[in-house]
């Protein structure tokens, strides 16, 4: 089980990873926008890789490489609310971008089953900016570390964020 606690890392098994969470803290009521990161034991989804600068991705989880028409539907009101889209329409949430944030991406399946409006959307571990700058509300980790954590997570794997 990954555990994310305040303190600004997450741990798996005996490792444990710096990281960056969302810029106003771990929330347990979120809400589309707030820049917090939900609280709570979560399953994970599948991972998405930028297959022209990740070459080779070790995990037992599936995986599937970035398109330049990806993205997450972040629109409240769009029926593929919080769902992968390959419709630009409705969400500012492209998944192929000129930053490297998005090189890798796990899914945390958060607001899933079932998806209810406006309660948050996108939420992910992926590859931290430069001195950890707090992020909207995903979990981010230097990208050596995205790759190794990936390497030993199982499929069945879930995450525990906690205050």
């Amino acid at each position: 089980m990954l555990i994310l606690k305040r303190n600004y890392f997450l741990l798996h098994g005996y490792n444990k990873y710096r990281c960056s969470i969302g810029r106003n803290g771990i929330k347990r009521f979120k809400k589309e926008g707030d820049c917090c990161t939900p609280t709570g034991k979560f399953s994970l989804g599948p991972i998405y890789f930028r297959k022209d600068k990740i070459l080779k991705l070790k995990t037992k989880i599936r995986a599937f490489p970035i398109t330049k028409n990806m993205y997450w539907e972040d629109n409240p009101n769009s029926k593929n609310y919080n769902k992968l889209s390959f419709n630009k329409l409705n969400s500012n949430e492209k998944l192929f971008r000129s930053d490297n944030i998005y090189d890798i991406i796990l899914v945390i399946n958060y607001n899933m089953n079932p998806i209810v409006p406006k309660k948050g959307s996108a939420i992910f571990i992926h590859v931290a900016k430069n001195n950890f700058i707090p992020t909207k509300g995903c979990i981010a980790l230097r990208k050596r570390d995205l790759i190794i954590m990936i390497s030993k997570l199982s499929k069945n794997e879930k995450i525990l964020i906690t205050f």
